[in-house]
C-alpha cells in the first residue's frame, strides 16, 4: 500500500481533536488532513491553555505564518529549552519521519509493511501520533493499547496476544517499561516484540540492566516534538551487547554538538516550522530554513552515536564546575547495581551554598523490601561516591519513599524541590562534607 496523498490548501481553520474513542479521533485526523486542515492535539486538561495561546495570536497569524505547508497538527511540546509551548508539525514532516523510521527498520532486517505497531500513548503526544502516521505510510497494521491495560500488566498477554506472522513494534516511556518488567507474564510478552523503542526520558541504568538480563529488544531513542519525533535510535542488537546511548542519527538527520555548551544540535528537513508565540504570531524555530536547531540537552557523540548527558537548564555550577545531575544519577544507579544495593530511585537536586554556590542533595527511594533499612542504604550510597569529584558528591542523603517520575517517565524536579523545602530535609539525613 502506498502512502496516502493529501491536498494542501492553507490552514485557515482549526479542527480540535475530539474526546472519545481512538477510532473517532483517527477519523477526525484523516478527514481534516484530506482537505489540508490543521488539527489541534491537546489533552482535555490542557485545552484551555492551548485556547489561550491561540487567542493571543494576531488575526490571521496562524494561516499567514504557515501558508504553504498544507495539512498538519498543532501539538504540545515540553519545550527543549524549558516551558510548555505549542508547535506546528506539517503532515509531510510526520511522513518524512515515518519514512526515516522505515529505513531504520530495514537496516535491522525488518519489513515495515509486515509489522504490527502497538500504540499505548495518547494521540496528543507526538509519540502516540506517529504510529498512526507510520502505519498509514507503510501499509502496516496498527493496534492501540488502552492506557489502563499498561497498568494491569498481568492481563496484557491475554488481552493482546502477539501475532506470529508480523514483527511487533512498541513505543514505551521508562515508567511503562518498569511497570511491565515487574510482571513475569508481561516480561515474556515484551520479549516477543521485535523492537521496543524507549524514549521521552532517560533510560535508568537499573531498567537497562534488567532489560538486557531478560533479553528484551530495547531501542533507546532520542527525539522531540520539534523534530517530528525520533531522530536517532540504538539498534536492539547493540543495546543487548551492552552499548549505551541513543544510537546513530536516522538517514534524514544530522547531529552535532555546540562547542561551547555541548548542546545537541539537529539539522533535518522535518523540523517544525514554528510555534505559537503570542503577539509575535507564529515564531519560526530557525531564522532561516535549513539551519541547525539547538536542543536543551547536552550530549556527547561516541562511535557515531548520541549519548545524552543531561538537561542544560538542569545543570548546576558548583565550586567552579558544571555538573549534570542526570548523568550522576545514572552513574550512581550503575554503581548501586554492581554493589547489589536495593536502590529503586535516586534524584539529585541543587541547594544553595555560600562557599560552593550550589551543592547537591540526594533523594533516595529504597526497594520496598529494604525500606526499613533506608539509613544503611544511604550510608552505602555515600560510600560509593567517596571517590567522585567534590562538586559531584552529594553533601546530604535523604530517604524519600514516595520518590517516582511522572507518568511520562520524566522527573518533575520542581515537585521534588518543593518536597525538599517542605520536609525540611532534616530527618534521617546522612551528611557528607
Amino acid at each position: 500500500m502506498s502512502a496516502p496523498t493529501w491536498s494542501a490548501p492553507s490552514w485557515s481553520s482549526l479542527t480540535w481533536l475530539p474526546e472519545g474513542p481512538p477510532e473517532l479521533q483517527e477519523a477526525t485526523l484523516t478527514a481534516t488532513w484530506r482537505v489540508g486542515g490543521l488539527v489541534a492535539l491537546a489533552a482535555a486538561s490542557e485545552r484551555r491553555q492551548l485556547e489561550a495561546a491561540l487567542a493571543a495570536l494576531p488575526p490571521g497569524a496562524l494561516a499567514g505564518g504557515l501558508a504553504g505547508y498544507g495539512a498538519g497538527v498543532l501539538v504540545g511540546s515540553g519545550g527543549s529549552t524549558g516551558g510548555r509551548r505549542w508547535c506546528v508539525q506539517p503532515l509531510r514532516h510526520l511522513e518524512a519521519s515515518a519514512a526515516a523510521t522505515a529505513a531504520w527498520l530495514r537496516e535491522q532486517g525488518i519489513d515495515p509493511a509486515r509489522c504490527l505497531h502497538l500504540d499505548p500513548l495518547p494521540l496528543h503526544h507526538v509519540s502516540g501520533l506517529m504510529p498512526l502516521v507510520r502505519t498509514r505510510c507503510w501499509g502496516a497494521a496498527l493496534r492501540r493499547l488502552p492506557p489502563e491495560l499498561l497498568r494491569q500488566p498481568a492481563a496484557l498477554a491475554e488481552t493482546c496476544p502477539l501475532p506470529q506472522d508480523k514483527s511487533v513494534l512498541l513505543s514505551l516511556v521508562p515508567t511503562q517499561l518498569r511497570r511491565l518488567l515487574a510482571c513475569a507474564a508481561a516480561t515474556d510478552w515484551l520479549r516477543r516484540c521485535a523492537v521496543i523503542w524507549v524514549g521521552g526520558a532517560a533510560l535508568p541504568a537499573d531498567l537497562a540492566s534488567e532489560a538486557r538480563l531478560q533479553g528484551l529488544p530495547l531501542a533507546p531513542c532520542y527525539g522531540a516534538t520539534e523534530t517530528a519525533a525520533m531522530v536517532c535510535a540504538l539498534p536492539p542488537a547493540r543495546f543487548l551487547a551492552g552499548e549505551e546511548g541513543c544510537g546513530p542519527p536516522l538517514n534524514d538527520v544530522e547531529l552535532r554538538l555546540d562547542g561551547a555548551t555541548g548542546a545537541v544540535e539537529v539539522r533535518t528537513a522535518r523540523l517544525s516550522p514554528g510555534w505559537l508565540a503570542g503577539a509575535e504570531g507564529v515564531s519560526p524555530l530557525l531564522p532561516e530554513p535549513g539551519g541547525w536547531w539547538r536542543s536543551g540537552d547536552a550530549g556527547r557523540l561516541e562511535g557515531g552515536g548520541l549519548v545524552v548527558v543531561g538537561r542544560l537548564d538542569g545543570a548546576i555550577h558548583s565550586g567552579g564546575e558544571t555538573v549534570f545531575p542526570e548523568q550522576l544519577e545514572q552513574r550512581l544507579q550503575r554503581q548501586a547495581i554492581a554493589a547489589g544495593l536495593p536502590l529503586r530511585a535516586v534524584l539529585l537536586l541543587a541547594e544553595a551554598d555560600p562557599e560552593w554556590g550550589e551543592r547537591l542533595v540526594a533523594l533516595v527511594r529504597p526497594e520496598e523490601a529494604a525500606a526499613a533499612e533506608a539509613s544503611g542504604l544511604l550510608q552505602a550510597l555515600a560510600g560509593l561516591t567517596a571517590a567522585w569529584l567534590p562538586a559531584e558528591r552529594p553533601r546530604r542523603w535523604l530517604p524519600c519513599p514516595a520518590l517516582e517520575p511522572s507518568a511520562a517517565g520524566k522527573w518533575e524536579r520542581g515537585v521534588w524541590r518543593r518536597w525538599l523545602r517542605e520536609s525540611g530535609g532534616e530527618q534521617r539525613t546522612v551528611n557528607w562534607s
